[in-house]
């Protein structure tokens, strides 16, 4: 994706989707509305990081933990880096989840009652922030964020929608829904982004291919 002009050295970026919120376990769209982690949510989080830290990421090779505004992720952000003993975590709102407009706090049943067949047909509704205009939003904080990283690896706790979105303008399928704790590797060198792996960094009860709120 285009960005600025200066050369950089290839960094990996791994981004993640934060960890159960209140409104996951309680199957509500949530949007850039911003509920709290649960319990088992913040437990997610520390299990990651022990996850990242037999290997995954070593600690040696993190240059940067950048996260979401919203709580859900800068909660599990914050958990994560402070288990891998790394300071200080930046935030960049770029990486809020897409905006879901009239559907926010709604469960599938509701939108379901009120928005009748579109989830069947993949319609949105007023205000549900474009796939494009988040992907576009989030590729330009990776991309700027490599510039600081010189070669160094980056952990950003972000959300599936952002996932799903830089995959759609990366020109790949944004058929997978990311599980809480799951996410995508990322190499970004030339103001260029390329993705990487899937990875799931907890064991998720709900398969990575369904679709999420």
């Amino acid at each position: 994706m285009s960005g600025p002009s200066t050369p950089t050295t290839p960094s990996r970026i791994l981004v993640i989707r934060h960890g159960q919120s209140t409104w996951n376990a309680q199957g509500r769209w949530q949007g850039q509305a911003d509920p709290p982690l649960t319990a088992v949510g913040e437990t997610q989080a520390l299990q990651a990081a022990s996850v990242l830290a037999a290997g995954l990421l070593p600690t040696e090779r993190l240059g940067a933990v950048i996260t979401s505004d919203l709580q859900r992720a800068a909660v599990t952000a914050s958990i994560i880096a402070d288990e891998l003993g790394f300071a200080p975590v930046a935030m960049d709102k770029r990486l809020r989840e897409r905006h879901a407009g009239e559907w926010q706090g709604l469960t599938r049943a509701e939108v379901d009652e009120q928005f009748p067949g579109y989830l069947a047909s993949g319609q949105r509704p007023a205000g549900f922030e474009p796939s494009e205009a988040a992907g576009a939003r989030a590729s330009s904080c990776l991309v700027g964020l490599a510039h600081r990283l010189d070669g160094a690896s980056a952990l950003v706790v972000s959300h599936g929608g952002i996932l799903r979105a830089l995959r759609v303008l990366l020109g790949i399928s944004d058929d997978l829904a990311f599980a809480n704790l799951s996410g995508q590797w990322f190499e970004a060198h030339n103001n260029e982004l390329t993705p990487g792996e899937v990875v799931e960094l907890v064991t998720s009860e709900r398969p990575i291919t369904t679709t999420p709120l």
